[in-house]
């Protein structure tokens, strides 16, 4: 998907200039200007706070709008990766337009995390760990989680997400309402 012509196809269906959308978002119009222009990728904390100016969540600008929402089986080759190399995040119901949930099934290889800065967002999430660790930072509290180990929290608390494991790490996770 050409993330920048979406952006720009979804902000003018919005009737957004680059300008209202950053000041919407708390970025710069030049970095929405560069996304658009596919100068840089923004990461997935970026892309979700410029898409909350419109507001869109990430689930709705990586579904094509022609997709129906009768879906109810979601094979694993069509559930569409929302991540940025090298994380992955594979969702569940993306063509479903009014989710109330997300749920997810994410990959992290050895070494990789969230990004510097802590995210924060309206709702609550879940999820368990199926394989490998992962170090799961949330407010000031740093856990370390291990297969079959959970995690619940309010999201508007400031989390991050580190695979200090010498393997992948892999966790099924919810969020509700639907962020992705």
């Amino acid at each position: 998907m050409d993330i920048g012509h979406r952006l720009k196809a979804v902000r003018t269906k919005a009737a957004l200039s680059q300008r209202e959308l950053a000041k919407r978002s708390g970025v710069t119009n030049g970095f929405i200007s560069q996304i658009e222009k596919n100068q840089v990728s923004p990461s997935v904390a970026s892309l979700r706070k410029v898409l909350e100016g419109i507001p869109m969540s990430l689930a709705s600008f990586f579904t094509d709008e022609t997709e129906m929402d009768s879906e109810v089986i979601f094979r694993a080759d069509d559930m569409p990766d929302l991540g940025t190399h090298p994380i992955s995040y594979r969702l569940v119901g993306h063509s479903r337009a009014n989710r109330a949930i997300g749920m997810m099934q994410e990959v992290l290889p050895p070494g990789a995390d969230t990004g510097d800065d802590m995210l924060s967002h309206e709702g609550e999430e879940c999820g368990i760990v199926i394989r490998g660790q992962v170090e799961v930072t949330v407010g000031e509290q740093v856990h370390l989680l291990a297969p079959g180990d959970g995690y619940y929290f309010d999201s508007r608390t400031p989390h991050r997400f580190r695979n200090v494991g010498e393997q992948e790490c892999v966790l099924i996770s919810a969020n509700t309402p639907a962020s992705f």
